[in-house]
């Protein structure tokens, strides 16, 4: 376990303990979640600045860091639908996308040919965080305003043009289409993927 592992296995400990905390009722404890979130994201910029610049590179470390990144975004945007502030269809989108993408990653580095990550699934990532971090400064901001019993024309505008349904509508689009890509580029995978699994779990005699 080198160094940028270690950052992405910190990561993964890290997203029980954010849910946990935002599942607390309390305002104290969304800004303990929200401070959590932001370590486990730090974790995983430097993982891959100290993987490059210390050559830690390795194909399990190009697997487990996309693969904690998704659990962690898949994590933090169910909690979230859960409790009302995204729809449950555009992170059941994600997540789907996102399961397939890993299994055909995970199953291209077992066969030593493994997935080298697009900019466009970079900019899907970075979509994702974005996305993360502006809805979570609109709950806190809402809990903060309305611990003091106080409203914000500012958030008054966001509900009124369902400024956060757009925008992670718009993320969870670009995510499909991230996940068409892949899939039509790594087309020679898959089918091998379902050839290997057909052979695996149906009967020869069928």
């Amino acid at each position: 376990m080198t160094l940028p592992n270690q950052l992405s296995t910190l990561r993964i400990i890290l997203t029980p303990l954010f849910v946990v905390a935002f599942c607390i009722e309390n305002i104290n404890a969304t800004y303990l979640a929200f401070i959590i979130f932001v370590i486990a994201s730090l974790t995983d910029y430097y993982d891959g600045i100290l993987a490059r610049r210390y050559g830690k590179t390795s194909s399990w470390g190009r697997f487990l860091d996309p693969l904690a990144d998704k659990i962690l975004v898949s994590a933090v945007l169910i909690t979230f639908a859960v409790f009302g502030f995204v729809k449950f269809w555009m992170v059941l989108t994600i997540v789907l996308r996102d399961a397939v993408i890993t299994g055909l990653r995970g199953y291209a580095m077992f066969k030593g040919k493994p997935i080298i990550t697009s900019y466009m699934a970079k900019a899907k990532t970075f979509s994702q965080m974005t996305i993360i971090y502006i809805i979570f400064v609109y709950i806190l901001l809402k809990k903060t305003f309305a611990v003091q019993n106080l409203t914000n024309p500012v958030l008054d505008k966001v509900d009124l043009w369902n400024l956060i349904h757009m925008s992670m509508l718009f993320v969870t689009i670009l995510t499909v289409i991230s996940g068409i890509k892949y899939l039509v580029e790594n087309r020679s995978h898959m089918k091998s993927m379902i050839r290997d699994f057909y052979r695996a779990f149906v009967p020869s005699d069928l």
